[in-house]
């Protein structure tokens, strides 16, 4: 599967699309839900995984996804029981260049990319976007429809846009 190493194969519900030109490690019984009928909440898309040139991706045992959008250019590495709701975006890079002369040119070398580290039994609800440089502590909670661009603490609830603290996980 796209050389993807797994240790179980992976639930996979409708159609997914990977391109792996790095390594992609996925623990026990990941699944993928990629299909309007795997998951109601309103899925715009499949999933798609994109790992680039010596760029990692690990996700860990029990972890599932719906409608999900992930582009590793370093490294992202999710925990164990980690639940993303529908049509979560995980992005490590900007893409394209911030200073507007270097989008010009399509210098591909001033490209930002900071890996991403989401803990074990955190929550991401849906239509929520990780960027790059983020860690989220291991029981925490993204609301629905967050941007996350800062470090989220064990056991806490964030949300908006821009993310800000809700209040502690009892």
């Amino acid at each position: 599967m796209r050389k993807v190493e797994y240790q179980s194969f992976p639930i996979i519900k409708g159609r997914i699309i990977i391109r792996n030109s790095g390594t992609i490690r996925l623990g026990l019984r990941t699944t993928f839900n990629c299909s309007i009928n795997s998951n109601y909440v309103g899925l715009f898309k499949t999933c798609t995984i994109a790992v680039g040139k010596n760029a990692v991706l690990e996700i860990g045992d029990y972890s599932g996804f719906s409608g999900l959008s992930l582009y590793c250019s370093s490294k992202i590495h999710i925990g164990n029981y980690v639940n993303f709701g529908g049509n979560v975006c995980i992005w490590d890079t900007d893409f394209h260049p911030i200073n507007y002369i270097k989008r010009r040119v399509n210098d591909q070398a001033s490209i930002c990319s900071k890996p991403i580290i989401i803990g074990d039994d955190v929550f991401v609800g849906a239509n929520s976007i990780i960027l790059k440089g983020v860690q989220i502590g291991d029981r925490s909670i993204i609301g629905a429809g967050s941007v996350v661009t800062k470090d989220i603490p064990p056991d806490q609830i964030w949300a908006g846009n821009p993310i800000k603290f809700i209040k502690n996980v009892n």
